[in-house]
C-alpha cells in the first residue's frame, strides 16, 4: 500500500473524490462543446459499465481535419451466470436497433455489450434496461465484475444448486451506491445516515483494480476457473453440492516490454463448505481491497499481492478474517473447456440448444439472419437464454412439447450450422479489438475468421481432425483469455502478432511465447510446420498443447512467474 496520498495513482484520487462514483457525470453529459466526457468521468463511467471509445478506422482522417474523435460509448450489461429472460432479450434486441449499431456482442464473461452508442442515447438505453430488470453497474471498473458460472444450471442438480451461489455472490458484491440510478434514471439523491458507509464492502476507493469470480462444475472448465481472482470448483456428493475447492490469484493481463507483468494461474488453497462460500469471497475481496497495490495499476491485481507476500501469508490473513480454516482439497478433474453444441437433455426432461456465435457477435448478415432468428425464438420461448463463457448462446429450458416449434425456427432461419463448423472453429475466441477498442494494437474479431479459414485448409490437407484451442486478442490485456490457449495470438501492430503455444486443453496451465511480432506469412509457415509435425508424431489422444510442450517447442508454464523466462 502507498505510504501517503502522493503515492496513490490518479485513479485512486478520482474514486475518493467522486462521491461514490457520481463525479460530475450528470453535468458532463450536458456539455455542448464535446460529444465525449472528461478524463475523470471517463474513468468513473467504467464503474457504470460504460467505456468512452472512438472509431479507430476514422481516427486518422478526423485528426487530419482537426476534428474531435468520433466519440461513442460501449455499454456492458452483466448477467450473473449468463442467464437472460426472453423479455430481456427482446429489450436488448430493440435497443440494439434503436440506439446502437444494430448488433449485440456476447462477452467471454457472460455479459452483453453494445457498441457505438451516442452520448445522448445513454439515458434512454439505461431507462429501458431498468424497465426489464437490467443494470450496467459493475460491468467494468475497479470492482467485482460479473459472476461467471457453467451456464447450464438445470443440466443436473449440482448445476442448479451451484447457480444459487452465483446470484448470492453477485448480490453481495454489487456496488451499493445509488449513483447509477441518480445519473441515468435521474432519481433524487438518497442521503446516507450519519456513521453509515454508502459502500460497506468497497469504501470510497473501491478495489485497486478489477476483481473476477467464477464457479465451475467439473468435468467441464468452461469458465477457465484458474484465470480468475477467485475460482470456485464445485464438489458434489451424489446429487448434493458439498462446497467448493477454492483457487485464488489468477489473472491474465500483461504489458509488453515489462516482464514484471505476467499472466498467472490461480492457486488452490482448500475446500470451503457451500454455506460459507459467500463469507469467504467477501473476506478475500477485503484482503485485496486492503493490501492491493494502489500506486502502480499494472501491479494492482490480486495475483501480484499473493506472489509478493506469499501464499502462506494470504491463507493466514484469510483465516484471521473468517475465524475458521479451509478444509483439505477434494478430488476433481476437468476434461474440456468448450461448449457442447446442439441439443442437450437435462435430468428434469427439458432441453437446451447451444449454437456457436462466432466471436459472440449477434447480427444479421446477408446469408445468416442470426439476430432475426433469435428474436423470433424469444417471442415464443418459455424458458431462458444463457450466454456461455465461450461467447455462445443457449436456448435453455425448452419443454418437450415446445422443442419441435423451436427446432422449426432454428431451421427456418438457418441457425443450425453445427456441421459447417470445424472442431477448431468451435473452440476459437477473439476479443473486439478494432475498430472500437481504444487498447487494440491489432485486429482480432475481424481477422480471426479468415485466419481460421486457412488453418482449416491446412488441417484438411493433413487429414487432421483434432480439436485445437485457438484464441486471439488485439492487445496484451487478454480479454479472450489467450494465455490459456493451445495456440494464441496477441496484437502488436496492424498485421503483427505475438504467437504463443502450449496451453493445455483442460485449463490447468499457461502457454508461452513462441514467436514475437510476426505477420501472416510467418504465422502460416509456422502453423504448417507445427501441424504437420503434430499429425505425424502425436500420441494417441494427445492434445496439441501437450504435444508442443513434449516436443520442446516451448516449456511448460504452471506459474506465471515463469511466463517470460
Amino acid at each position: 500500500m502507498p505510504k501517503d496520498d502522493k503515492d496513490l495513482s490518479k485513479n485512486e484520487h478520482y474514486k475518493s473524490d467522486s462521491h461514490y462514483l457520481r463525479g460530475t457525470i450528470t453535468t458532463n453529459l450536458e456539455d455542448p462543446i464535446t460529444l465525449g466526457v472528461n478524463d475523470v468521468n471517463k474513468e468513473l463511467l467504467k464503474f457504470h459499465g460504460i467505456y468512452l471509445q472512438d472509431n479507430r478506422d476514422d481516427r486518422g482522417r478526423r485528426l487530419k481535419k482537426k476534428l474531435e474523435p468520433n466519440w461513442s460509448f460501449m455499454v456492458r450489461i452483466p448477467f450473473p451466470g449468463g442467464v437472460c429472460t426472453p423479455e430481456q432479450w427482446l429489450a436488448l434486441d430493440e435497443l440494439a436497433h434503436k440506439l446502437s449499431n444494430g448488433a449485440l456482442r456476447l462477452t467471454t464473461r457472460q455479459a452483453v455489450q453494445y457498441h457505438e452508442i451516442l452520448r445522448d442515447n445513454l439515458r434512454p438505453l439505461m431507462r429501458r434496461l431498468d424497465a426489464v430488470g437490467l443494470c450496467s453497474m459493475n460491468g467494468c471498473g475497479d470492482i467485482t465484475r460479473n459472476i461467471m458460472s457453467s451456464p447450464l444450471s438445470d443440466l443436473s442438480p449440482i448445476h442448479q444448486q451451484a447457480y444459487a451461489y452465483v446470484d448470492a455472490i453477485y448480490q453481495a458484491t454489487l456496488a451499493k451506491t445509488n449513483a447509477w440510478r441518480e445519473v441515468w434514471l435521474e432519481e433524487e439523491h438518497k442521503a446516507t445516515p450519519p456513521g453509515v458507509s454508502e459502500e460497506p464492502l468497497y469504501g470510497t476507493t473501491y478495489m485497486p483494480r478489477k476483481f473476477k469470480i467464477a464457479i465451475v462444475i467439473p468435468p467441464e472448465n468452461d469458465v477457465d476457473v484458474f484465470s480468475q481472482d477467485i475460482g470456485l470448483i464445485a464438489i458434489a456428493n451424489g446429487d448434493t453440492l458439498e462446497g467448493f475447492n477454492v483457487s485464488v490469484g489468477g489473472g491474465l493481463g500483461i504489458t509488453y516490454g515489462e516482464p514484471e507483468t505476467y499472466p498467472q494461474i490461480g492457486k488452490l488453497i482448500g475446500f470451503c463448505p457451500a454455506d460459507s462460500v459467500v463469507e469467504l469471497c467477501l473476506a478475500i475481496i477485503a484482503i485485496q481491497r486492503d493490501h492491493g497495490d494502489r500506486s502502480n495499476r499494472k501491479h494492482a491485481r490480486m495475483k501480484y499481492t499473493i506472489d509478493d507476500r506469499g501464499l502462506d501469508w494470504f491463507k493466514q490473513e484469510l483465516q484471521e478474517r473468517v475465524g475458521w480454516d479451509l478444509q483439505p482439497l477434494k478430488e476433481f478433474s476437468f476434461t474440456m473447456t468448450g461448449d457442447r453444441l446442439g441439443w442437450q437433455k437435462t435430468q428434469n426432461n427439458s432441453w437446451h440448444y447451444t449454437w456457436l456465435v462466432e466471436n459472440g457477435r449477434i447480427k444479421d448478415t446477408e446469408n445468416k439472419p442470426l439476430m432475426t432468428g433469435i428474436r423470433e425464438i424469444a417471442k415464443v420461448h418459455q424458458g431462458e437464454f444463457r450466454f456461455t463463457p465461450n461467447q455462445n448462446l443457449i436456448i435453455a429450458n425448452v419443454a418437450e412439447t415446445d422443442k419441435a416449434a423451436i427446432e422449426e425456427l432454428i431451421q427456418q432461419y438457418a441457425l443450425d450450422h453445427l456441421q459447417k463448423h470445424s472442431l477448431v472453429r468451435r473452440n476459437a475466441m477473439a476479443c473486439v479489438a478494432f475498430p472500437t477498442c481504444p487498447q487494440a494494437m491489432g485486429e482480432a474479431e475481424r481477422y480471426l475468421p479468415s485466419l481460421l479459414d486457412k488453418v482449416e485448409e491446412i488441417m484438411q490437407s493433413l487429414d487432421l481432425k483434432e480439436e485445437i484451442k485457438i484464441r486471439m486478442s488485439g492487445c496484451p490485456n487478454g480479454c479472450s483469455r489467450p494465455y490459456m490457449a493451445e495456440i494464441a495470438f496477441t496484437g502488436r501492430a496492424i498485421g503483427k502478432y505475438n504467437m504463443y503455444l502450449g496451453g493445455d486443453f483442460e485449463g490447468f496451465r499457461l502457454n508461452k511465447l513462441y514467436k514475437e511480432n510476426i505477420g501472416e506469412k510467418e504465422i502460416f509457415t509456422e502453423l504448417r510446420t507445427l501441424l504437420k509435425h503434430y499429425k505425424n508424431d502425436k500420441k494417441d489422444q494427445e492434445h496439441f498443447g501437450d504435444f508442443v510442450v513434449r516436443q520442446g517447442y516451448v516449456s511448460m508454464v504452471k506459474d506465471g512467474r515463469d511466463f517470460h523466462g
